[in-house]
Parts: structure tokens; C-alpha cells; sequence
């Protein structure tokens, strides 16, 4: 059986030790990410909106990467917005050049009241590539 292994992105440890919890967990070959904020290196939100989603997608990449993956191993991804409406073009602005095409991973999106100070939040499975034999 295996055992689930928490998986930190390098030099962001401590964010999450302060808060009590992993920034994701790889059990088996699945690897399931906590949500993935726009936070700068000391967990303030990035006060723009659209560098706010990109850094939530560096600071996911930076997690993705820890336990050897990429955006091409996702394969469910959840967004949260405190404005879908409003944010919705900046936010496929910027997850285009993330995902500029098929197959691209299926998507959920929330809209949400509360998300602790930042305006977006994704949180991911992904499959854990094999390594070749």
C-alpha cells in the first residue's frame, strides 16, 4: 500500500508549516494539490489581479515541478473567484498561455465570497508521470 507523501514547492516550506498543511500529496501516482494562491514569497497577496493569477500559476508550477510534473500532467482543475464575471477575461487571458492547446485538462470553475485576502485560487489533481525504465 502506499503511503501518502506531502510534497513541497522549494523555499515555501514555511508558509505552509505556519498555516498546518502541505502544499499537495502524492498518493500512488496521483498527486493532489491544495488550492494555489497569487501569495509572494511572504504569503501577502500580489495587490494586481492579473499578476495575482499569474504568480497562482508559478506558485502551482513551483509545486507541480516538486514532485515531477508539469501542466501537461493535470487532469482536473478547480478555480475559485471572488468575481467571475468581472475577472473571467484575464483570468482565460492568462490560462491560455498556460494551456495554449488540446488536450487541455477539464476545468471547474466557483465563484466564491471569501478567499483570505486574494481574488483567485486553483487547486489541481495531476498524474504523477513513470519514470522510464
Amino acid at each position: 500500500m502506499n503511503q501518502p507523501t506531502p510534497v513541497f514547492p522549494a523555499n515555501r516550506h514555511a508558509l505552509y508549516e505556519a498555516h498546518g498543511y502541505s502544499a499537495a500529496i502524492r498518493s500512488g501516482d496521483l498527486l493532489f494539490v491544495s488550492g494555489q494562491v497569487g501569495s509572494r514569497a511572504d504569503g501577502t497577496p500580489e495587490p494586481d489581479f492579473a499578476a495575482q493569477v499569474q504568480r497562482a500559476f508559478d506558485n502551482l508550477q513551483a509545486t507541480l515541478a516538486a514532485a515531477g510534473c508539469t501542466f501537461a500532467d493535470l487532469i482536473d482543475v478547480t478555480t475559485f473567484h471572488t468575481d467571475p464575471e468581472k475577472q473571467f477575461p484575464t483570468i482565460m487571458q492568462i490560462k491560455n498561455t498556460v494551456f495554449p492547446q488540446p488536450p487541455y485538462p477539464n476545468w471547474t470553475a466557483v465563484g466564491v465570497t471569501w478567499l483570505a485576502g486574494f481574488d483567485f485560487e486553483i487547486k489541481v489533481i495531476a498524474r504523477v508521470p513513470t519514470k522510464p525504465e
